[in-house]
Order: C-alpha cells, then sequence, then structure tokens
C-alpha cells in the first residue's frame, strides 16, 4: 500500500472505516471476524483505522482496541466525539469541559496512551470552536493525542479551527455522487495543507451493487431511513449502478472498485476510508487503491454515474441539520 499525506501526518493511501463492526447497519456483529478484518487491513499495509465515541455507544471503540492491542505501532488510531442524542434528535457537543471528558474515555476504552488523529465529529452551533479546539490543543500539548481532525464542517468552522491549532484532516462524505465538498471546502483544505479522508465513499454500499432492493437491508438497518435508499429513490439510483457496472466490466473490475479507484484518484492529499466487517470486501477494496484509471477513464465515469442524477438527500432531517456547519 502507497502512503499519503494528511497535514503532516503520514497514513496509508487507504484507511478503514470500522463503524460498521457494531453500528448502523445491521445486527448479528461478528466480532471474530471484525478483528480478523481489521488484522488483514494491517497486513495489506492500511494503517488509518477509523472509529467514533458513538459508534455502537462506545462498543466499536472496544471493539477496535482489542484488535490492535498487539499490533498498536502499526495503527494510525483515528476516532471522534461531539455527536450527542438530546429528546431523541441528533445533536452536537464541543465545549472545553466535554472535549476531555471525550478523550479520557476513550482512550480508557481503546486500551491506548495516545489517539493519533482526534476529530470533533460534527461542529456544536453553541460553542465556539475556537473553544473546541482550545480544548483539543491542550491534549495534544499533554500527549494524549498526536494530531487534530474535524468532520462534516464548513469552510469557515474549518478556518477558525485551522487557525487555533493545525488541522491535519478533514473528514467528509465523499464519493461519486456525494460531491458537495468540492465547491469551497476542498479548495480551502488544499489551501490550508489539510488532508481529506472521504467516508462512504462507496455511497453507504449501493454503488457496490450489493444491494438491490429495501429487501436486502436489514430491519435494523439504518440505511431504511436514508432519502437514496427510500422507496421512491432507489430505483433511480439503481439504475445509474447498472450503468457504474458495465463501465467496470470493461476495465475488468467491479463496480465498487471503480466508484473506490475514483475516489482515490482525486489526489494525494486524499485517504478513503470504505467501510466493511468482512475480509472477503476489505481485500476487495484494497485492489481498488492501485486501480489505474485515465483521464478519459475518469470522464467516463463520472458521466456515468452524475451527482445530478441521484434521486434523494444524503442525510435524512435529523442527521443533516448538524452537518456542514
Amino acid at each position: 500500500m502507497p502512503t499519503r499525506r494528511l497535514g503532516d501526518l503520514t497514513v496509508g493511501a487507504q484507511g478503514l472505516g470500522c463503524m460498521g463492526m457494531s453500528h448502523a447497519y445491521s445486527s448479528g456483529q461478528d466480532d471474530t471476524e471484525s478483528v480478523a478484518t481489521i488484522h488483514r487491513a494491517l497486513d495489506h499495509g492500511v494503517t488509518l483505522l477509523d472509529t467514533a465515541n458513538v459508534y455502537g455507544a462506545g462498543v466499536n471503540e472496544q471493539l477496535v482496541g482489542r484488535a490492535i492491542a498487539d499490533r498498536r505501532d502499526e495503527v494510525v488510531l483515528a476516532t471522534k466525539f461531539g455527536i450527542v442524542h438530546r429528546d431523541g434528535q441528533m445533536s452536537a457537543r464541543g465545549d472545553a469541559s466535554y472535549v476531555r471528558e471525550c478523550c479520557e474515555a476513550s482512550l480508557r476504552r481503546l486500551g491506548v496512551d495516545h489517539i493519533d488523529l482526534l476529530y470533533q465529529h460534527r461542529v456544536d452551533p453553541d460553542t465556539p470552536v475556537e473553544e473546541t479546539f482550545g480544548a483539543l490543543s491542550e491534549l495534544v500539548a499533554e500527549g494524549k493525542v498526536r494530531h487534530l481532525g474535524i468532520s462534516e464542517a464548513s469552510v469557515d468552522s474549518i478556518r477558525r479551527a485551522h487557525s487555533v491549532h493545525p488541522v491535519a484532516a478533514l473528514q467528509s462524505e465523499w464519493s461519486l455522487w456525494t460531491r458537495e465538498i468540492e465547491a469551497e471546502v476542498l479548495l480551502a483544505c488544499r489551501e490550508l495543507g489539510i488532508g481529506v479522508v472521504p467516508f462512504s465513499p462507496l455511497g453507504r454500499g449501493l454503488l457496490t451493487g450489493a444491494v438491490t432492493s429495501r429487501d436486502d437491508l436489514a430491519e435494523d438497518d439504518a440505511r431504511r431511513g436514508f432519502p437514496r435508499f427510500g422507496e421512491d429513490n432507489l430505483d433511480r439510483n439503481l439504475a445509474i449502478v447498472a450503468v457504474l457496472r458495465e463501465l467496470a466490466e470493461s476495465k475488468n473490475v467491479t463496480a465498487g472498485q471503480l466508484a473506490l479507484a475514483w475516489v482515490q484518484h482525486q489526489g494525494s492529499d486524499v485517504v478513503p476510508i470504505p467501510g466493511t466487517k468482512r475480509r472477503a470486501y476489505l481485500d476487495e477494496n484494497v485492489a481498488a487503491a492501485t486501480v489505474e484509471l485515465s483521464e478519459d477513464d475518469l470522464a467516463r465515469i463520472e458521466s456515468a454515474a452524475s451527482a445530478g442524477e441521484v434521486a434523494g438527500e444524503r442525510y435524512p432531517e435529523s442527521f443533516a441539520r448538524i452537518a456542514g456547519r
């Protein structure tokens, strides 16, 4: 696996999103297979492992911690804080005392003495980002955190955070059909030397072709609540995937590999974190990191999977309220 830079942090060119091992997509998680998947990722040279305190209410951090206990020196460990639930609604919190509380709790669950990359998961609308990053900078000074990140943030929040302490990485959704960061956010990150970590680079699995109907989603799968997986939108979106699959076959790769390779080709400062909990899918994703695409290939892919043709918003309303602040 080649390496890339997120600010002054060096990581493998592709990371691993660990959320689905404990959270969101279905019940019946297999911790043994998840740990084996993390170990396989490290064997491939995937160094950036991504989790968050909210995934499984801390269970995912515990799982990741167990998996890396004997291989800590091979890992760039990233976690996040800041999403909270109030009165059944998703919200954000970033006051100084909460920042420290979350960091200490994550260190305990992960079983480590430092976090390599700690993100503010969502910007708190009621707390100045300067306060949040001031508290984070204290944790860096204490050696409990090595690098700082911010997630799903606006240009204004990114600039203000970076003015307090260097931001190594922005984590935001970015895929063939989620392109919003390209207009302004991506340009600001490159101006400031901030790396970009796209989550859901496979459109929450839809771009792989693995989901062919809502019947493929377990009853407790969070995607059932996302507009693009809704009954009114799914058929239109699957038509885009069908075109992408045809193009992938001409390159002797899967639709998912083609979509992921497109993200990998967006710059040397881009490190996607496709999520999986199975070794077979991990191997497929990792192979996409070395797929070569010409300028003509990239243009054909964008034409086949135009973001303008996507049906439905990327988030349900409860999620969207705290994104992009």
